[in-house]
């Protein structure tokens, strides 16, 4: 009997030890939204959606191994859930002090572009007295399947981080600092193609328990803002709001805590250059937590869009989600 229990111990010893670098984290949302079109030719709209990201993360020493999996689902009515794929999949490790990064992830959303996500990248940093200098391959901007290489180096100057990106056709320059409580960051992602420079500038700080965020983004003539940001979503994807070449953003967001919600207001006007064809979004964002460890947002956009009235809108997104 001593015996069975001494090996029930040893087992149980050893079933931790082998799930103690492995974690699995996750996120759920689920959404309805319905949509009022002003112009009575434009049918309203009313669907239910989801989201679902499961994340596998393994460690073995300084070596780590992601797995991300997700699935969306779009739902007008029939079935267009395509289940969990492989989004993000893996292996960051050092080799002679240098980080290794390799295999598949999304390289981020920002005010000017958006997220790319594709296999066979590779990156390696490494530091050289307070410069990190990154070398890596990402796709060519107009192909989803070539690969170029890029060189990034960094640093932070007297309180100022500073980083210069060589990209295949361009190059992308950010500057960012806080100065009296507000912090102040540029981003331009200049091209060698003639009119293809596109620029960012966002102040944001604290006014009287006010959260306060104000962004201005510039594109040139033969290029087009495509970013996904709290500015607006102006991807090419379902439910963006996709712009022309030449259009500028400017945003505000006013945010504050009011009987233990989080209430926020976006105003985003998009400038084509003329009087006649600016376009204006107006949202108001409510999110509160729930008991149930779930958080409960719900937003309301008004938009008005002076070149189509047939665009103009309004909208209700009601968003249940959770992190677990």
């Amino acid at each position: 009997m001593k015996k069975q229990l001494l090996i029930a111990a040893v087992a149980a010893t050893m079933t931790s030890v082998a799930m103690a670098d492995i974690s699995i984290t996750g996120a759920a949302k689920v959404n309805y939204t319905t949509t009022d079109f002003d112009n009575a030719a434009t049918a309203n709209s009313n669907k239910a959606s989801h989201e679902m990201d499961l994340k596998v993360l393994g460690k073995s020493g300084d070596t780590t191994v992601v797995i991300n999996f997700g699935s969306i689902d779009s739902n007008t009515g029939g079935d267009t859930d395509t289940g969990m794929n492989i989004e993000d999949a893996y292996v960051a490790s050092s080799v002679a002090g240098i980080s290794v990064k390799a295999g598949q992830w999304d390289n981020g959303n920002n005010a000017l572009r958006a997220s790319t996500r594709n296999d066979g990248k590779v990156q390696l940093d490494t530091e050289f007295s307070g410069v990190k200098v990154t070398y890596g391959t990402e796709a060519e901007a107009s192909s989803t399947t070539k690969m170029v290489d890029y060189v990034k180096v960094a640093a932070d100057i007297s309180g100022v981080a500073v980083s210069y990106k060589d990209v295949h056709t361009g190059e992308d320059i950010s500057v960012s600092t806080t100065m009296g409580g507000v912090k102040a960051s540029y981003l331009a992602m200049n091209r060698d193609a003639a009119n293809t420079d596109r620029s960012v500038v966002e102040l944001s700080g604290s006014v009287g328990g006010v959260d306060v965020k104000v962004a201005q983004a510039s594109a040139d003539s033969a290029t087009s803002i495509t970013g996904d940001s709290w500015m607006g979503d102006f991807e090419d994807a379902a439910g963006s709001y996709v712009l022309s070449n030449g259009q500028d953003v400017t945003s505000i967001s006013l945010k504050t805590a009011m009987a233990g919600n989080t209430v926020e207001f976006r105003n985003t006007k998009i400038d084509d250059g003329a009087a006649t064809t600016d376009t204006s979004f107006n949202k108001v964002i409510v999110t509160r937590p729930l008991a149930s460890g779930a958080t409960f947002e719900a937003t309301y956009t008004m938009l008005d869009d002076d070149d189509t009235s047939n665009l103009d809108s309004d909208s209700l997104d009601l968003e249940l989600r959770v992190k677990f």
